[in-house]
């Protein structure tokens, strides 16, 4: 304001500067030469389908969650106010959340193995009532974890006067000696039966004004972490990845030879719908490295190997998906395999498009984009 009258002119707010990016692999800032300690490297990450949630989780066994805060400025998410070309003056921020001890390391006696705490793979499952849910797993347990806000309740307006309080909680008085009280043959004791009220104890005219009854209130809200299904001992091998289902009531899981299918409220029972594992393992040629559900056809799924091939499954087809439906794999020029190729033809990772059409595969060296999957998938 210019004089109280005159209202200065608005400057157009101009692009936001570019971002600096930053290899890290763990959070806070790190100064020159200090070591990094391995419970704090950062194994996973994993956006939720909104992008307003960050989960990640380390080789200590923990979860960390943030939180976008840049929408709550302008009350819209970024994509509604892109369409209304709102003008993005502000690159994406996230804050802390909160964070749980996902897993522990734990010991298997019966293969005299130890099993690390380190999470390997986190996915975001469906809101419901304000909750998020989400599962995360190391090599061998996944957990199922529901994150809400709740009240912590307090109880004030106490009996106790402060002044006469003492470190254990019990009220300092002159009936509090060192000196051992005398105990009765039942556990009762004499002290208690001298105060207790008797022929000789009235009760004044007007009460005990000073007396007053706990009132429990609820003054602040904490988020909460609690672990609502525990899903373990159906693999043999270690895990690499966790896909949900479309449906929202299924999800797989996916060791080196198998693949297994959960149901989200029963931790006691799954389905191995792949298994690779041959009857004599010196016919191993390949394993499984990762697997992932289509985001829209619940029963779609497709899985990688070592070797470099994509198999499209259809559940429809069978219990147990001995036989893909689509298989995608690069033709090699003749003569061109060795021992290095064959390290460098290993897919670590695979992820479909949002809308399904195209899948997407990373390797040691490339990343490659499938030919679009939805005639595909209708023409099986």
């Amino acid at each position: 304001m210019n004089g109280g009258d005159e209202v200065a002119a608005a400057t157009p707010a101009g692009p936001p500067p570019p971002l600096e990016w930053k290899f890290s692999q763990v959070f806070g800032e790190r100064t020159a030469g200090e070591e990094l300690q391995e419970v704090d490297i950062i194994s996973a990450i994993e956006f939720d389908k909104t992008g307003d949630h960050l989960a990640t989780g380390d080789r200590g066994g923990r979860v960390v969650l943030f939180e976008r805060t840049d929408t709550k400025d302008h009350g819209g998410s970024r994509r509604d106010l892109e369409r209304m070309d709102y003008p993005i003056t502000r690159h994406p921020e996230f804050r802390y959340k909160t964070e749980f001890q996902s897993h522990e390391p734990e010991f298997d006696y019966l293969k005299s193995l130890e099993i690390e705490e380190k999470i390997n793979k986190i996915r975001w499952c469906q809101t419901a009532n304000g909750a998020l849910f989400l599962l995360s797993t190391n090599d061998k347990t996944i957990k199922f974890w529901k994150v809400q806000e709740k009240k912590v309740k307090k109880i004030s307006e106490m009996n106790v006067d402060p002044s006469k309080a003492v470190g254990n909680g019990s009220v300092a008085s002159s009936s509090n000696s060192s000196a051992p009280k005398p105990y009765l043959a039942n556990g009762g004791c004499t002290d208690r039966l001298n105060n207790s009220p008797g022929n000789d104890f009235s009760i004044p005219a007007g009460g005990f004004p000073s007396l007053r009854l706990p009132v429990v209130t609820s003054a602040e809200t904490s988020l909460v972490a609690r672990c609502r299904r525990v899903y373990a001992h159906a693999h043999d091998y270690h895990i690499n990845s966790i896909s949900n289902n479309s449906d929202g009531e299924t999800f797989i899981s996916a060791d080196d030879l198998r693949i297994n299918l959960w149901n989200l409220e029963i931790s006691n029972q799954s389905f191995n719908i792949v298994d690779v594992k041959p009857a004599n393992m010196e016919d191993l040629t390949e394993v499984i490295t990762s697997a992932e559900f289509h985001p829209n056809q619940c029963n779609m799924l497709a899985y990688s190997s070592s070797k470099g091939s994509i198999r499209l499954i259809d559940l429809r087809q069978s219990a147990l998906c001995d036989s893909h439906a689509k298989l995608f794999e690069e033709q090699e020029a003749p003569g061109s395999r060795s021992f290095f190729t064959e390290i460098i033809a290993s897919i670590s990772d695979i992820k479909f498009a949002k809308d399904g059409r195209y899948l997407l595969s990373r390797d040691y060296m490339t990343l490659k984009v499938c030919a679009p999957l939805l005639c595909e998938i209708e023409n099986v």
